[in-house]
C-alpha cells in the first residue's frame, strides 16, 4: 500500500467492566485506503472497541494508534458520523461542514482582532466545504438548511462535515441503519466511489484519502461496501474472557457501475453468519483469521509468471 504507518493500529486491547470482561486481546491493523466493515452480535463490544479508537474511553489493556500515534483522547485525527445525523439546525449544509474547520483553525479572539485574514481564511474554509459537498454529490444543496435536506441528504452532510478534516481514518456507526432502502443503495454506491478514487490514488503513488471503518448489522451491506470484513463475537474458545476477531477476511471488489449482484456473496455471507453470529459454532478464534495471508497469497499469484502465464 504505502510507507506510511498503519492508518489504524490496535494493539492487544482488552477491557472489562468490573468482572465482566468485554474485549479479549483484540489486534488489528487497517491501511490507507482500506474500507473494512466491522460486524458481531449486539452486545459483543463493537461499541466499547469503537470508543477506544475515537479516544473517549481508553482500553485497559494495550493501546491504540491512529497514523503511528498513541490515542490518548479525542482528536482531528479519527472522524466519527453516527446514526443520528450530528448538524446544526441553524447552519447552511456547507457552514455546518466548514464548522470543524472554523473551530481547528481560528479563535474567537482572531477572527474578532484579526477580521481581513478571518476573512480570507473563512473563504477558503467555504470552497473546501462546498468541493466536499460535491464530492458527496450534494453540489446543490450547498446553501440549503438541514430541515430542507432528506435524510439521506443529511447523512452525507454529516460525512463531508467528517472528511473535510482530512482523518487518518473514519468511523462509520451504523450509518444507515435508520434510511430507506433506495437512500441506503445511494450511500453504498458513494462508499463504491471512495474505494475507487483510493485505488485510482495509490495508482498514482499517492496516499489514499478515504480510510473507513463501518459498524454495520447488514451483512450484504458489509460485503457489498467493504474490501475486507471483520467480525467481533464471543463465539469462540476463550468465551469467558471477552470478544475477539474471529473473523477476517477480505470481500470481493465492487465497482460503482457493476450490477449489485447478491449471489456474488452469498457463500461468503452464510460462512460469516456461522462464524460470527451462531452461537452453537465453537472454534478457534484464529479460524476464519485470514486477510493478511489471503492478501500476501494474492499478490505472490500476481507477481508470479508460470501463474499469469496459466491465466
Amino acid at each position: 500500500m504505502t510507507e506510511e504507518a498503519p492508518a489504524l493500529e490496535i494493539r492487544d486491547v482488552s477491557h472489562w467492566f468490573g468482572d465482566f470482561r468485554v474485549l479479549n486481546h483484540i489486534d488489528l491493523r487497517i491501511e490507507a485506503g482500506q474500507i473494512v466493515a466491522l460486524v458481531g452480535p449486539s452486545g459483543c463490544g463493537k461499541s466499547t472497541l469503537l470508543k477506544a479508537i475515537l479516544g473517549t474511553h481508553p482500553p485497559r489493556e494495550g493501546e491504540v494508534l491512529v497514523g503511528g500515534e498513541p490515542v490518548r483522547g479525542p482528536n482531528r485525527n479519527v472522524g466519527i458520523v453516527y446514526q443520528n445525523y450530528s448538524l446544526f439546525d441553524f447552519l447552511t449544509a456547507e457552514k455546518n461542514v466548514a464548522f470543524g474547520l472554523k473551530l481547528d483553525q481560528s479563535s474567537l479572539p482572531f477572527r474578532i482582532f484579526q477580521y481581513p485574514r478571518w476573512r480570507k481564511l473563512r473563504a477558503e474554509q467555504m470552497r473546501m466545504a462546498r468541493e466536499y459537498l460535491r464530492r458527496v454529490h450534494l453540489a446543490e444543496a450547498c446553501g440549503k438548511y438541514p430541515h430542507e435536506l432528506s435524510g439521506g441528504m443529511r447523512q452525507r452532510v454529516a460525512i463531508a462535515q467528517a472528511l473535510i478534516l482530512k482523518p487518518k481514518i473514519v468511523l462509520l456507526d451504523e450509518p444507515f441503519g435508520a434510511l430507506d432502502e433506495a437512500t441506503r443503495e445511494s450511500l453504498q454506491l458513494m462508499l463504491l466511489h471512495f474505494y475507487q478514487e483510493n485505488l485510482q490514488a495509490i495508482q498514482r503513488g499517492e496516499v489514499p484519502e478515504y480510510t473507513i471503518l463501518i459498524v454495520t448489522h447488514e451483512l450484504n451491506e458489509a460485503i457489498y461496501v467493504a474490501n475486507r470484513v471483520v467480525g467481533l463475537s464471543r463465539y469462540h474458545d476463550q468465551a469467558e474472557k471477552g470478544a475477539m476477531i474471529v473473523y477476517d477476511r477480505p470481500c470481493p471488489i465492487f465497482s460503482p457501475d457493476d450490477p449489485r449482484d447478491v449471489a456474488q456473496f452469498i457463500e461468503q455471507r452464510e460462512e460469516l453468519r456461522r462464524a460470527v453470529f451462531d452461537p452453537n459454532y465453537i472454534k478457534h478464534h484464529q479460524k476464519y483469521v485470514t486477510f493478511w495471508k489471503e492478501l500476501a497469497d494474492q499478490e505472490s499469484s500476481v507477481g508470479n509468471p508460470a501463474i499469469d502465464n496459466a491465466n
